[in-house]
């Protein structure tokens, strides 16, 4: 194979990290370089100011380290049976890289991931070795994200959180039965084995010692993982039944779904078309519910036969609709977690109406000056000078936010 250009590698290589989407960079330490010892800047409340128009952050340099890889994972692009242009980064390389396109204000951080080369081992020493260089050769302040390796050393891993903001091991698909259908090579016990270390040595790094002291710092801005959706049955009760257990178990920053996208010489047992995006957006939505709003899962997993959630309208709007009952709330008596539940209202507007109403009687208007969406909030609250009369039970009330029937056409 004729030698490739830095070019060329980086050609593929960012491309083939185009399908790992948990790279967001918030909730790190700040870190400062405007006293002349370093090089980079990064802000505790993360790095990451440009996003792609799905959500996927932008701003950080996005490599694998490279696409070979020992493994056999169906629904993967990279697998070893996989007929794809194939690069490999050297370690010094990416420093290289990365400081160059820091350099030129590019990036802000770096997001590596990579193909598991030789053994898992060997291929997180190289990550752990380019993190390493980054931080004490280069000096780099900058936010680092390491996509560990979950076969790799407790010893290798524990050495990527004190050089990494973040890590991120994947649990692959939402089931066991589906890692080991279309990932026979991964263990999805050694997968919660390698998370459940991270947690332990994360909380072990917030304990002084007997002198006082505190530990190295940690992965300061967490662990998060990802899962596939749509590449095997399951449905989003079960998808975020999985996700929910994950962030009680292992003090998750973010679980991240990734739709499945279709991939040249797969296997049969793939599905031949991806699942709808917006099933992708849902599940984001949903996650927040249970996360922010207080939501059970049960709750927004009823809404529909099926177990999966409505693609039509978002999550809380779909569950007011089944549970009209409980509307029009009067946002000047209601409790907070009644409030939460009214499609429009953020967790920032419910404060701020929590807060003005000790003071004075809200009124329709004001609640617009808030930040509430009344458009769909106004359905389901009473307000001073405002009532939705009939609208609440109205037949034709879902068809109000539903989008309009779209024509379809046969080419």
């Amino acid at each position: 194979m004729a030698k490739q250009t830095l070019d060329q590698k980086l050609a593929i290589l960012s491309d083939a990290a185009k399908y790992d989407a948990s790279c967001a960079s918030s909730g790190s330490t700040k870190r400062d370089s405007r006293d002349g010892k370093g090089l980079g800047s990064n802000e505790g409340s993360g790095i990451c100011h440009a996003y792609a128009p799905d959500g996927r952050c932008i701003s950080l340099l996005k490599i694998l380290m490279t696409n070979f890889c020992i493994y056999d994972c169906s629904y993967c692009i990279n697998r070893v049976s996989s007929n794809v242009d194939r690069a490999r980064f050297s370690v010094d390389e990416v420093v290289k890289l990365t400081i160059e396109f820091y350099r030129r204000n590019y990036i802000e951080g770096l997001f590596l991931s990579s193909g598991v080369i030789r053994s898992p081992d060997a291929t997180m020493s190289d990550m752990v070795q380019i993190a390493r260089k980054l931080r004490h050769e280069e000096n780099f302040r900058g936010y680092i994200h390491l996509k560990t390796i979950p076969d790799a050393s407790p010893e290798l891993i524990e050495e990527a959180g004190r050089l990494a903001d973040r890590l991120s091991i994947n649990v692959e698909l939402p089931t066991d039965t589906a890692v080991q259908q279309y990932a026979p090579e991964k263990k999805p016990e050694q997968i919660r084995r390698a998370m459940a270390n991270v947690r332990m040595v994360k909380d072990a790094s917030k304990e002084k010692s007997f002198s006082g002291k505190r530990p190295p710092r940690f992965a300061p801005a967490g662990q998060s993982t990802q899962m596939i959706i749509g590449a095997d049955g399951s449905n989003d009760a079960t998808v975020l039944g999985q996700s929910t257990r994950l962030y009680s178990s292992y003090k998750l920053k973010r679980v991240y779904y990734s739709a499945f996208s279709p991939i040249p010489d797969s296997s049969a047992k793939l599905p031949l078309i991806r699942p709808p995006l917006q099933r992708e957006h849902r599940l984001y939505q949903a996650d927040w519910l249970l996360r922010f709003y207080d939501f059970q899962l049960d709750e927004i997993t009823s809404v529909t036969r099926d177990g999966n959630l409505d693609l039509e309208v978002d999550p809380k709007l779909a569950w007011a609709l089944v549970h009209r009952e409980h509307f029009p709330l009067d946002v000047n008596r209601a409790s907070r977690e009644m409030l939460l539940r009214v499609p429009g209202f953020g967790v920032k507007t419910v404060t701020r109406i929590l807060a003005a109403r000790r003071h004075r009687s809200l009124r329709y208007e004001d609640l617009t000056r808030m930040g509430a969406s009344m458009k769909k909030a106004r359905a389901f609250v009473t307000a001073g000078g405002w009532s939705p009369g009939g609208l609440t039970d109205s037949a034709d009330l879902r068809a109000r936010f539903a989008p309009p029937p779209e024509q379809l056409t046969l080419f």
